[in-house]
């Protein structure tokens, strides 16, 4: 399971009780998708960033709840469906899976393999990584800038205006 936060962006016009219904539809939505709720926050009327509609102000929601990833996409298809919300928007907090699934970011290295690479960083530090330790970002060369094209045909023939002041 994981956690996530969802926030909800509410039509200011509603009413006390429809807004109350609204946000128990979507916490039904999540206990009956198999999660499990945290907290729900009410943060009350605030004014929008920019339009939405013809709305200038939301109420807004916060909601944190644990469920399975698979289920997210089933919540988000009801919260797009429904008219009383005019934005939501579903981050994932933290990932409580076990231990084993999650891979490390960097493979350890054996004890000699760090010993040569600290060696070798040591006494040349323009040299390029070694192949003992892959993990290493080098940074890429800046291409070169391309030259500018020349203006061929303009130079090869002279315009119209020209060649009249030559005539004369």
């Amino acid at each position: 399971m994981r956690r996530y936060e969802l926030m909800l962006l509410l039509r200011p016009d509603l009413e006390d009780d429809k807004l109350q219904a609204a946000v128990e539809k979507v916490t039904r939505a999540i206990v009956n998708g198999g999660g499990s709720l945290s907290k729900v926050s009410p943060w009350g009327k605030r004014r929008l960033a920019y339009d939405i509609g013809r709305h200038r102000e939301a109420s807004y929601f916060l909601i944190h709840f644990d469920i399975e990833p698979a289920q997210v996409r089933e919540i988000e298809r009801g919260l797009l469906i429904s008219e009383e919300i005019l934005r939501h928007l579903v981050t994932v907090l933290e990932d409580r899976g076990p231990a084993e699934e999650v891979a490390p970011a960097v493979a350890p290295r054996a004890p000699a393999e760090a010993d040569d690479a600290d060696l070798a960083a040591d006494t040349d530090l323009e040299a390029a990584p070694s192949a003992e330790a892959p993990g290493e970002l080098t940074p890429e060369p800046e291409p070169e800038p391309e030259p500018e094209p020349e203006l061929v045909a303009a130079e090869a023939s002279p315009e119209p205006a020209d060649e009249e002041r030559a005539e004369a």
